[in-house]
């Protein structure tokens, strides 16, 4: 028996996760849903656990990742307890750029350090018209906002001093217009090898509006490119953990050239889009099979 670890907000977990239950209840492996947070699981009794929908950590990082360190002590565990603490705030792009990876453009302003001006982050970004503010830790488009650096810069000084003063860290990127036109590309990898893509639609109105949930997302199939096949597998190398991902996503964006930029490594829980293939829940449930197995 297994868990797919969730949240009290879908404690029956979602469509993909009924999916995946169906799929390896064929393969004989009984998977129930299991809430991070709740204090009554108790996670020994499980053979393992798939981190899959505790998008709820965002507000308790600290908590969360607590858990997973404990959790790890009890059953296997994935993706691994280090992955999940790393993979949590998006400052892991430092590590990835260091490493080779072409992540979108970032300047990264930590909470209790200068803050620097509107006018300095325009200079750090001289071709860019927007600039995109958001915390490190966080999910979807939670807390993040889009603002022209000219006539907004208001409110983007105030959104970069709300996130700081709440004792968040906070990221600032440019606007990469392609997004308006070819959206990001997300590559789903699963037991280490790539299996299928989605397109998801621009998120952020301009004006600085900010949006909650990602449920307005636009998504459908669609095939990668050469190119950013070769830059998603040069991200999944970069973080160094590329062999011990049970399941990855990366999310490209197109750079004003249109190379791909990776805008997000999503290790911990993101949604893997299962409906969107055909034989996506069926290898997702044998990749699992061969990681229990591989332990």
């Amino acid at each position: 028996m297994i868990a797919i670890v969730t949240n009290t907000l879908m404690p029956d977990l979602d469509e993909d996760g009924a999916r995946l239950v169906a799929a390896l209840a064929e393969r004989g492996i009984r998977a129930l849903p299991a809430i991070w947070d709740d204090p009554d699981v108790d996670w020994a009794s499980y053979a393992a656990a798939i981190v899959r929908i505790t998008w709820d950590y965002i507000d308790r990082r600290n908590e969360f990742v607590a858990w997973a360190h404990g959790t790890a002590r009890r059953t296997r565990l994935a993706n691994p307890f280090d992955v999940l603490e790393w993979n949590t705030d998006k400052r892991y792009l430092k590590t990835l750029a260091a490493r080779g990876a072409a992540i979108v453009p970032t300047v990264f302003v930590d909470s209790g350090a200068p803050v620097p001006s509107v006018s300095e982050l325009a200079a750090a970004f001289p071709s860019a018209d927007e600039l995109v503010v958001k915390p490190t830790v966080g999910a979807g488009s939670k807390d993040a906002g889009r603002y022209r650096t000219e006539s907004e810069a208001e409110q983007l000084a105030r959104h970069l001093m709300r996130l700081l003063a709440a004792g968040r860290s906070a990221m600032v990127q440019p606007y990469l217009d392609g997004i308006d036109h070819a959206g990001e590309t997300a590559l789903v990898f699963l037991g280490g090898r790539y299996h299928h893509s989605i397109r998801k639609s621009a998120l952020l109105p301009p004006g600085g509006a900010a949006v909650d949930l990602e449920w307005d997302e636009v998504i459908a199939p669609g095939e990668p490119t050469i190119a950013e096949l070769a830059a998603a597998r040069i991200v999944l190398d970069a973080s160094g953990a590329a062999d011990r991902l049970l399941y990855a996503r990366v999310d490209l964006v197109p750079a004003s050239d249109g190379s791909p930029l990776l805008i997000e490594l999503e290790c911990t829980e993101p949604a893997l889009f299962l409906g969107h293939h055909a034989g996506a829940p069926a290898r997702f449930a044998d990749a699992i099979v061969d990681w229990l197995y591989s332990g």
